[in-house]
């Protein structure tokens, strides 16, 4: 009685659904049951059913122990509904499934889910910004060049100074980085990233790329406080006061400042259902319909905690500003009730940690199409955000410098219109100025070196050298002048030199 280990990838949902079928059908036990007087053969009774399902569910590493009992018999109901089961009349779909001794069967044959038919997206997440294409009405025949006859040695002269040999090179136009250009880099690698965490081929089938805004992206990365929580610009997008303020009485119970109304028996359960009654006529789950997929997606990396953690930071940033914000607050709420012992019972018959799962998983993930498995993926999804909601809500470290790396990369490099740049023969395309500052931040050449170098570079483009050093003092600070030192004191050097020994008159005898 083993679950198959359904991975990140499209379709996970029904892939589940399909395996738990397959599953049920071929090991749920069957045997002869009496009723009313009459025999009937190869059948099990609902109590049996739900006895076993719940187990498998709660054995499997797609679902886990948090799979209640009751979740089991919402399962069965759409068993019945789906014709994988039926009564033992033959009778299903309207029928009503409880936990009592009513017998049912297998139809003899069960029609799994077929695979959605989604609408193609692009494959790929999105090109880099072809920082090569000039702007409209603007052509490569357009581009000034000053006339210049070339010989061999002017082109040796040209092409081996700071570069080194380049078999092969063209002019080519450069447009400035815009803020358009910034955030169709966040986008991109963003979306790269969260391909390559997922070992997908392609987000194709699980997250349309055009509903992706860069913008929520870059707001979810650096506007937030001191504690981590999004900070919104629109307020009126905030929770009410309301709302808030019982928030943060059960996450501080039972010391809360914000309190002022009188506490009473049984206040904390009222608190809470305020909350519970909040979130759960929200419009759209936190995680949006959007990226329902998604999630589901990253459910399949459980094994792997850390993988699976970075792929929730990573959908997480893709969440528009308000639900990020709300999700962070609810979490917190949330693991401060379940670590909070003196926090009175806020449900009889369930404990404290199972009821926040219960209440708050259909607000933060659920689908927009009814999804027969969606409660139970919501569940294990909650679960895991509750034990690591810290390190989820946090903005992913390597992703935000490899982006602000490459942002400052191409701001360094770029060059106004009107200018050029090499392209290597191997394709890169790095501009004159980056070659500049190759050979001024080359520790292995010496001083000597350099200034010849430089030279060289400056008679070939002056103007790309007048822009690096447009001052003679410019210049100077790469190559301070050494002081030199006091020559020293030599015996030849004195103006009145000893001169040589000569016998006087008092040497004589």
């Amino acid at each position: 009685m083993e679950h198959r280990i359904v991975g990140p990838g499209p379709y996970r949902a029904t892939k589940l659904w399909n395996e738990t079928v397959e599953l049920f059908r071929a090991r749920m036990p069957l045997r002869k049951h009496r009723c009313r007087f009459k025999s009937y053969e190869r059948c099990f009774t609902a109590a049996e059913a739900v006895d076993w399902l719940h187990e498998l569910l709660r054995c499997s590493q797609n679902f886990g122990p948090e799979v209640t009992r009751k979740q089991t018999v919402q399962l069965l109901k759409k068993f019945l509904k789906n014709h994988v089961i039926e009564d033992i009349k033959g009778k299903w779909g309207q029928e009503d499934f409880e936990d009592n001794r009513h017998l049912y069967r297998f139809p003899p044959s069960s029609p799994l889910k077929p695979y959605p038919k989604k609408p193609t997206y692009q494959k790929d997440a999105i090109k880099f910004p072809e920082w090569n294409d000039p702007p409209p009405g603007t052509s490569q025949e357009n581009i000034p060049v000053r006339p210049l006859v070339m010989n061999s040695e002017m082109w040796f002269k040209r092409h081996s100074i700071a570069i080194g040999e380049v078999p092969a090179c063209r002019l080519v136009y450069r447009r400035q980085l815009t803020e358009a250009n910034v955030e169709e880099i966040w986008k991109s690698m963003t979306l790269s990233y969260l391909q390559k965490v997922l070992g997908l081929d392609s987000l194709e089938e699980v997250l349309d790329i055009k509903l992706v805004n860069s913008k929520f992206i870059i707001h979810n990365v650096y506007s937030v406080s001191k504690q981590g929580v999004v900070i919104l610009d629109d307020k009126s997008k905030e929770l009410p006061h309301w709302v808030l303020s019982a928030m943060k009485c059960l996450a501080n119970w039972p010391n809360c400042s914000d309190l002022k109304q009188p506490m009473y028996l049984g206040f904390e359960k009222d608190v809470f259902k305020t909350i519970a009654d909040y979130y759960g006529h929200l419009k759209e789950p936190l995680l949006t319909f959007h990226l329902f997929d998604a999630f589901v997606s990253v459910l399949g990396l459980l094994q792997k905690e850390k993988m699976a953690i970075e792929a929730f930071q990573i959908c997480c940033l893709l969440l528009p500003p308000e639900n990020r914000r709300k999700l962070q607050l609810l979490m917190r709420m949330m693991a401060r009730i379940c670590l909070n012992k003196e926090m009175p019972p806020l449900c009889d018959g369930l404990g404290t940690r199972t009821l926040m799962v219960q209440t708050f998983s259909r607000c933060i993930l659920c689908s927009k199409d009814e999804v027969d498995l969606d409660e139970l993926l919501a569940v294990r999804l909650v679960t895991f955000l509750m034990d690591n909601y810290q390190e989820i809500l946090k903005v992913p470290l390597a992703l935000q410098t490899s982006i602000e790396e490459r942002v400052a990369h191409l701001r360094r490099v770029q060059i106004s219109p009107g200018e050029f740049e090499y392209q290597r023969a191997y394709g890169s395309q790095e501009p004159l100025a980056a070659l500049l500052e190759e050979v001024i931040t080359d520790a292995k050449l010496s001083s000597k070196e350099k200034k010849k170098k430089l030279k060289q570079f400056q008679k070939s483009y002056p103007e790309v050298y007048q822009e690096r050093f447009p001052t003679p003092e410019s210049e100077a600070l790469l190559f301070p002048e050494k002081p030199k030192p006091k020559p020293q004191l030599l015996m030849w050097a004195l103006k009145n030199p000893f001169q040589p020994f000569q016998r006087t008159r008092s040497f004589r005898m």
